[in-house]
């Protein structure tokens, strides 16, 4: 598409030519200026033509529409220099818009919520039996946390752009439904259509992710590791699954099944997997595993009366190695072990610059990074181990669910549009005539 918003065709073509899309290219140019502002705080509306190459008829007439929906607003005088009057500054708002992520695993439901700009609005997280429980009841749970959500986020005066649910499992993200999730018992549980049939998301798109990539991007927006392109994300629960960056963008696969790591065979004398597999890599890190080594008594599967949150179990085995049982510290060095030795096979294969450790793995960093990393030196290439380690993510249990909330405020940002009209605000203008797509910025 050239500049001025027409198309061309390909060498050895004859050259037609015809309007672009002009819906399509003030979602763009509506995208533009709002990454914009978000990216480099207020400006002026000449600022912003000038500096994203868009004429300033052109950013008027967007600019009107993005106050429209409430995603950005007008701040104090900017002078600068000018000559002349004063204008009004533009600057990135979104006060009112949400985007809510939850995430559903093993023994809880987490909620997390920010603003545009970032703000976190909710941060919480129940305990709930996902493993004992049949999906339709899970899916029961997960829509009354929505609601929950929802309506605490009105309260706030915020209104939910977007929904992303984390799942640990296989999903077709296109269809919403989670295709194969071990740990919790789900095969082929259409997540979307069912929360869409409960009428919780009232109107808001819902869409579904795997926990593991979306923590590993919550990773690298705003963890621990953030910025690094080359890293790997293991999500320390009952199941061991891994998000993948490499060069900066998250590695999907094929079918968008890239990652799930925990079902990586390391000891064919080992213990069946909830896969239905012998000696997954799960099986020797998972947090079941060490609970069940700890606690044999509250092991998971054992249908314990009591619903307890994974930090509960933390806390108690915590409080056991404290006391001096044995047990503890000889369970945390066996899972460091097969740590060091599975993530030596992801080192040889992606070459991460960090391996970032979450969940249970983060709580109990100081005694299991040790040991993970000699296994590491000891099974991995050589070259590519030393520039290698691993780092406690600070992100706690809320990872895949936050990444989930930043899935929502990217396609915001992306197409502006998803975002309806205040009530009470103007009806947006008429694109520009003449609009076009911006000049590269200079």
């Amino acid at each position: 598409m050239r500049r001025d918003g027409t198309w061309s065709s390909g060498p050895g073509t004859p050259n037609r030519r015809g309007p672009a899309d002009q819906a399509t290219v003030r979602r763009s140019n509506l995208a533009l200026v709002l990454r914009h502002l978000r990216e480099h705080g207020a400006r002026s509306r000449s600022a912003v033509a000038a500096e994203t190459g868009l004429n300033k008829t052109t950013v008027t007439s967007l600019a009107s529409e993005l106050l429209a929906r409430g995603l950005i607003k007008e701040t104090g005088p900017q002078y600068a220099g000018a000559v002349g009057r004063p204008g009004l500054a533009l600057a990135l708002d979104g006060s009112g818009v949400g985007a809510l992520g939850l995430e559903v695993n093993v023994d809880y439901i987490a909620a997390f919520a920010t603003d545009l700009s970032g703000r976190v609005l909710l941060d919480w997280r129940i305990s709930f039996n996902a493993m004992n429980c049949a999906p339709e009841r899970s899916l029961d749970e997960l829509a009354k946390a929505i609601r929950q959500a929802i309506n605490e986020l009105a309260l706030l005066g915020v209104t939910v752009a977007g929904i992303t649910v984390a799942v640990p499992g296989l999903i077709d993200t296109t269809t919403g439904t989670v295709d194969v999730a071990p740990n919790l018992g789900w095969y082929g549980v259409p997540v979307g259509n069912v929360l869409s049939r409960a009428d919780v998301s009232r109107d808001v798109p819902v869409t579904v992710g795997n926990d593991a990539n979306l923590a590993a991007l919550a990773e690298f927006t705003s963890g621990v590791a953030a910025g690094t392109p080359d890293l790997v994300y293991l999500t320390g629960e009952v199941g061991i699954g891994g998000g993948i960056i490499a060069g900066g963008r998250l590695l999907g696969g094929a079918d968008g099944f890239a990652g799930e790591v925990g079902h990586v065979p390391v000891d064919p004398a080992g213990d069946r997997c909830g896969c239905g597999r012998i000696g997954c890599w799960e099986t020797k890190v998972g947090l079941a595993v060490l609970v069940r080594m700890v606690t044999p008594e509250r092991a998971y599967g054992t249908h314990d009366a009591v619903v307890r949150d994974p930090e509960e179990r933390l806390a108690e085995i915590e409080q056991r190695r404290a006391a001096g049982d044995p047990r503890v510290n000889e369970a945390i060095t066996e899972v460091g072990r097969w740590l060091g030795r599975g993530a030596a096979t992801l080192v040889n294969l992606f070459n991460p610059r960090v391996i970032v450790l979450g969940g249970y793995f983060a709580r109990l960093a100081d005694q299991l990074i040790p040991v993970a990393q000699t296994e590491l030196e000891r099974w991995g290439v050589a070259g590519s181990i030393a520039r290698c380690s691993f780092v406690a993510s600070d992100l706690g249990f809320c990872a895949a669910s936050r990444g989930a909330a930043g899935i929502v405020v990217e396609r915001v940002l992306s197409d502006p549009t998803t975002v309806d009209i205040r009530a009470s605000a103007m009806p947006a203008p008429e694109p520009a005539t003449g609009e076009s797509a911006a000049d590269p910025p200079r």
